[in-house]
């Protein structure tokens, strides 16, 4: 497992981070993540008021918080991959939610 400098291939693997993953696909973008031969290696809840407070697992009550992750893979292509099938899927949502809204 990748963690901080304890990690002798770090330059083999590529890296990105999501800001604000939206809570209610988070279950969704985690096994989209692992079938794409990419792990989360940190995710972490960061109060959106105040910068200080950030929590590395599920606060009791997540209202006015966002959530963070970074992925890494072997591949960089599997991230473009994992941000796309994100994209889109939020893309689609607002669509929708449009559609109910119009």
């Amino acid at each position: 497992m990748l963690m901080g400098n304890n990690c002798h291939d770090c330059a083999k693997y590529s890296r990105m981070e999501m800001k604000n993953v939206n809570k209610d696909i988070i279950v969704w973008l985690e096994d989209i993540i692992e079938e794409n031969n990419s792990r989360i290696e940190r995710k972490e809840w960061k109060s959106k008021y105040n910068s200080y407070v950030v929590y590395d697992y599920e606060p009791f009550c997540t209202d006015g918080f966002e959530i963070n992750l970074v992925v890494t893979s072997y591949d960089a292509a599997y991230l473009n991959f994992i941000k796309y099938l994100y994209d889109e899927k939020i893309s689609t949502i607002e669509y929708l939610n449009s559609c109910i809204g119009a």
